[in-house]
């Protein structure tokens, strides 16, 4: 159980508008980065193997293929460094890690596609 005085700390850090998408979606994920003093966004694709944390502490790991070689990056959610998370595809998965994903190449590590249910898609429009 958390401490309701950190629970109350962390309350004006926390992001306004929740990020919407789970385990196993393909993500793009804008980061804001600063070269100089100008900010650019850089984008990085890929699909959500894991969930962690709550709170100020909530992160997720997003893996992509570069050039033959597994990528992962961990981000934080309520970070101002990510800009938004778009949700290119929803996928099917039966568990809250997808850290089989690793040793899989190639067609292997195809997802099932999750249909939208026609209720779903009137929230999320």
């Amino acid at each position: 159980m958390r401490h309701k005085l950190l629970d109350l700390a962390e309350q004006t850090s926390l992001r306004e508008n929740k990020l919407n998408f789970a385990i196993g979606d393909t993500v793009d994920v804008h980061t804001r980065i600063l070269e100089g003093n100008k900010e650019r966004i850089q984008i990085f694709s890929g699909v959500v193997i894991s969930m962690r944390g709550a709170g100020m502490n909530e992160m997720f790991t997003v893996r992509r293929i570069v050039a033959g070689e597994g990528v992962e990056r961990s981000f934080p959610v309520n970070s101002p460094k990510v800009a938004e998370v778009v949700v290119k595809r929803h996928a099917r998965v039966r568990r809250a890690k997808l850290f089989y994903l690793r040793d899989r190449v190639g067609k292997a590590t195809r997802l099932r596609e999750r249909r939208a249910k026609p209720w779903e898609s009137e929230t999320n429009a």
